[in-house]
């Protein structure tokens, strides 16, 4: 490294990481390529290798994760060099040539990757969705295994807990300390999704008491369908407590001085003007966060600033607190959340 973190200024410091970034994608992009004609040449066999994963591995150290995310680039690669030049320029991660590598063809490549550019994991997997439509998936309802814990070198019965999902469980696999399997949520099919979880025992009767509630209007009683209308009502609930949504709103009415009370009527002009997103604009454009949203006094509160719309706007806990240090320093409330953010907690 060029220069000391500590002695750059804020500036000098973002366009550091800024170019450390861009000097990791141009070493990626290169290690690729030269991987891509080793294994063409076979020379990891030399080298003492059975394999070219076994050489990123053992020889050049990655991890395993690397070494997979690596090789599918570099094959892919050899089929379509442009993939290079997108994962240098950042147009394309390591993530979206392995979720597209097994679907690209010469016809469709300039497409798919074009398509891709600048993309989420998620929303690669729904243009792959799009591209290969999958079958909706039977619904059932599985009890998961509970492995019992071992204690003095024996057995020792542990209480059953049952798991309940739209369509299936994920099984943990046997362990003296189980590991709870990560929920699923993955596209199927354009506006078809997989959903995998796994619930208590108290949703799980509550899910069977719906399904008895609702045979009159879902006969077979399908978890899919009541999830949707469950989530559909949730949602509904939310945005009327949250967003003050109502079918018919009284007349607005100004905050009263000196309160931080926000009336109904400025909350739902706010969340309707800002799109129920955060509002904060950095140098880079503006925060996409949706969750954790909260008020904000662009005028602060404490320096005599009203709860208007003009004077109101919505930020995510981070950015909330994030001003908070602008206008009052380290000492505000919201200094602690921006230094473990940050990692400063931990200097």
């Amino acid at each position: 490294m060029k220069h000391n973190p500590l002695a750059l200024s804020n500036a000098d410091l973002i366009a550091e990481v800024k170019n450390a970034a861009s000097d990791e994608r141009r070493a990626t992009a290169a290690l690729i390529a030269l991987l891509a004609e080793l294994e063409e040449r076979q020379l990891f066999f030399g080298e003492g290798c059975g394999s070219l994963f076994v050489y990123c591995t053992r020889v050049l150290r990655l991890s395993e994760h690397a070494a997979y995310g690596r090789i599918a680039a570099a094959r892919a690669s050899r089929r379509f060099p442009v993939i290079l030049e997108l994962l240098e320029c950042g147009a394309i991660t390591l993530t979206t040539v392995k979720l597209l590598a097994s679907h690209l063809e010469p016809e469709n490549c300039e497409h798919l990757l074009d398509a891709a550019r600048h993309k989420t994991k998620e929303e690669v997997q729904e243009l792959i969705a799009c591209l290969h439509p999958q079958p909706d998936i039977k619904s059932s309802i599985r009890k998961a295994p509970v492995t019992a814990p071992i204690v003095s070198g024996q057995p020792t019965a542990a209480p059953a807990t049952s798991g309940a999902s739209a369509v299936s469980s994920a099984a943990a696999p046997p362990s003296s300390t189980p590991s709870v399997p990560r929920a699923t949520v993955a596209p199927l099919a354009p506006e078809r999704y997989l959903i995998k979880v796994t619930v208590s025992l108290e949703a799980h009767d509550n899910l069977k008491r719906a399904q008895d509630l609702l045979r009159h209007v879902i006969p077979n009683g399908d978890p899919a369908a009541i999830i949707e209308r469950a989530l559909a009502t949730l949602v509904d609930q939310l945005e009327r407590t949250r967003t003050a949504r109502v079918e018919k709103p009284r007349a607005a009415r100004d905050a009263a001085k000196n309160s931080r009370h926000v009336p109904s009527s400025v909350r739902r002009a706010i969340w309707a003007r800002d799109g129920g997103r955060c509002a904060f604009v950095g140098t880079e454009g503006r925060c996409t966060e949706t969750g954790f949203l909260e008020v904000h006094h662009l005028e602060p509160y404490a320096h005599g600033g009203p709860a208007t719309i003009e004077n109101l706007s919505l930020r995510c806990r981070a950015h909330n607190a994030y001003e908070a240090v602008a206008h009052f320093g380290e000492r505000s409330r919201g200094a602690p959340l921006v230094q473990r953010e940050l990692g400063l907690d931990r200097a």
